[in-house]
């Protein structure tokens, strides 16, 4: 189809000209047409040339809040997606992070957008704690007024599946706030649903038109450059192993992996803090279980996408609903109709399920029950400085065993048994810029980082040796034994030797008859703790959410307690302001 040509012959354009406004113009919607018009009447009136026809007053771009919470990074990211097609569409928008969000300033937000994911059983991501805490509570200001939309991110592996999302949907409303659009829950598949949503409830908020046709223009926005920044590549990168090295020794009951990534084009531009997301593949083995249990043993190229694409493992109250729809099967609809199914689904996969209540299922019926494979995001130990075009990962395997069957992680354990030197690896790097170095290098820094979560801590005391950085660092460290499970122990070593590492304070919980964890000697070192961050040092804690991090961080509260004599509320405000102005930062899972 020929398209038409929206110049006539007789406008002041050479026939060139004429074709490449016409490919412009003809593409563009009528609200890039507006904000053209306003633009051109804009750049008439700065040169001082009177306009042929009077311009319309230029419309006022419509204020839009954009608010998220956000561990991973996924919702932070989605946040600058909606800024960036709210802007195109002539709204004004401001990203703020739950970390910084004031929430007395909510009821001048008018329009607002929150996008909210769900950590571990149903708690709001580390950084939103304190924002969180403030809307939920009786302190929290009326929302009369302001037109709201929710865009909900979770896993619908774990019982508490978008809990943050509908929490805030339901406190909005009760607030006063008007619905404008209905919210979305969203699994880790999220990203097709996510765009749709997003358009969806950009035009649900969008101000009533108006008979003009001429939107403002933002000028203050030209090269400001805050959705402009180059993104890194979401396409994955195919590695090779360099190195595989088993960090426990042979007599640990752990498993942890140092594995060297070399990209073949150069390392991505990562900084110490970073994620890398490896693309698993399944067991094998448990493919083929999966296959017999369905009755599609034989279906190669079923087993193919079995093994790379689809997630066999995880089994939810949706993944039970889905499979009675597939198969109508009436004792597995018992289990729902009972409300047993999210209790009986603990400590179970998808094989449990397929040899409970076994049905003949075809590949697309496999297809509709499971979702696709995600990737597996782990902290990168490396800095580039010292390693060059490698990236580095340390890999706990995880393995244990439920119902009387043996269960083990779907990445760590590839990595472990199925990845050996020169193997190749889909990975993706995945920046996190909520945990990064102060920018003065001359900043102390205290890191606490027991078991695997030590390994960003490994890329910054690379990244400060490589810069020469002359302030201090101190390493809290843990694991079970001393002789078996120092992770990368000669490196401290060598590392406090050089002066890249100031102080080490270690935990081995299984070396004594009573455990001891790095929480402890954060207690046995207050004064000292204090001391430092009094001083200006930035606190930074890696690895376990649901129990390590709250125990340090009530370790922290606690020393400040005690080496200041200040009462639990006061010493928690110290902790919180610490937050507030990015000097405490988590990464944590």
């Amino acid at each position: 189809m020929s398209r038409q040509n929206l110049l006539p012959r007789t406008a002041p354009f050479g026939d060139g000209e004429r074709a490449s406004l016409d490919a412009v113009l003809g593409a563009a919607s009528p609200t890039q047409r507006a904000w053209l018009a306003g633009f051109l009447a804009g750049l008439d009136a700065a040169g001082g040339q009177q306009a042929a026809v009077p311009a319309a007053p230029p419309k006022a771009a419509a204020p839009l809040t954009v608010i998220y919470a956000s561990e991973s990074g996924n919702s932070e990211a989605l946040a600058g997606n909606v800024a960036k097609l709210a802007r195109k569409q002539g709204f004004k928008p401001k990203v703020v992070d739950f970390a910084d969000l004031d929430v007395a300033t909510l009821p001048k937000a008018g329009k607002l957008i929150a996008i909210a994911a769900t950590w571990g059983e149903g708690e709001p991501p580390a950084r939103a704690v304190r924002a969180y805490g403030e809307l939920m509570g009786e302190g929290a200001p009326r929302l009369d007024g302001v037109e709201f939309a929710v865009l909900s991110l979770g896993d619908t592996s774990y019982a508490e599946f978008c809990a943050i999302g509908k929490a805030l949907d339901a406190r909005f409303e009760a607030l006063g706030a008007k619905r404008a659009a209905e919210r979305a829950d969203l699994d880790l598949d999220f990203e097709k649903p996510a765009a749709d949503w997003i358009k969806g409830a950009l035009k649900a908020l969008a101000p009533a038109e108006q008979p003009d046709n001429v939107v403002a223009v933002d000028f203050a926005r030209a090269g400001a450059g805050e959705d402009d920044e180059a993104e890194p590549s979401r396409e994955p990168a195919v590695v090779e192993v360099v190195e595989h090295v088993n960090l426990n020794s042979s007599r640990s009951d752990k498993e942890t992996i140092h594995l060297a990534l070399a990209f073949e084009d150069g390392a991505p531009a990562y900084e110490p803090g970073d994620s890398l997301e490896i693309f698993p593949e399944n067991d094998p083995q448990l493919v083929d279980e999966i296959l017999s249990a369905a009755g599609l043993s034989g279906d190669e190229a079923l087993r193919t996408a079995l093994l790379a694409e689809r997630d066999i493992t995880t089994l939810s109250a949706a993944t039970i609903e889905r499979f009675v729809k597939a198969t109508g099967h009436t004792d597995a609809q018992k289990l729902i109709d009972s409300g047993e199914a999210k209790a009986w689904i603990e400590g179970r996969h998808l094989i449990d399920l397929l040899e409970t209540y076994p049905a003949k299922l075809t590949a697309e019926h496999l297809g509709t029950i499971t979702r696709p494979l995600p990737p597996r995001a782990y902290s990168i130990a490396s800095s580039r400085k010292e390693v060059g075009d490698e990236v580095h990962l340390a890999i706990a395997a995880v393995r244990y065993e439920t119902h009387g069957r043996a269960r083990s992680g779907v990445a760590s354990v590839q990595v472990a048994d199925r990845i050996r030197d020169g193997a190749k690896l889909r990975v993706r790097l995945k920046p996190n810029r909520h945990f990064r170095l102060p920018q003065d290098p001359a900043t102390d820094i205290i890191m606490v980082g027991p078991g695997t979560g030590v390994a960003p801590f490994r890329a910054f005391v690379q990244e400060r040796r490589a810069i020469e950085a002359p302030g201090r660092s101190w390493l809290f460290f843990g694991d079970r034994q001393f002789t078996h499970d120092f992770l990368y122990q000669l490196e401290w070593q060598d590392a406090l030797e050089d002066g890249s590492l100031t102080k080490i304070d270690v935990a081995f919980s299984r070396d004594q008859p009573e455990k001891v964890y790095v929480q402890d000697r954060i207690t046995q070192h207050a004064q000292e703790l204090v001391s430092w961050l009094d001083g200006g040092a930035h606190f930074y804690v890696c690895g376990d959410a649901k129990n390590m991090a709250k125990d340090v961080r009530a370790a922290v509260v606690k020393a400040y307690e005690t080496a200041k004599g200040l009462s639990a509320a006061d010493a928690e405000a110290q902790v919180a302001a610490l937050e507030r102005s990015h000097r405490y930062q988590q990464d944590v899972y």
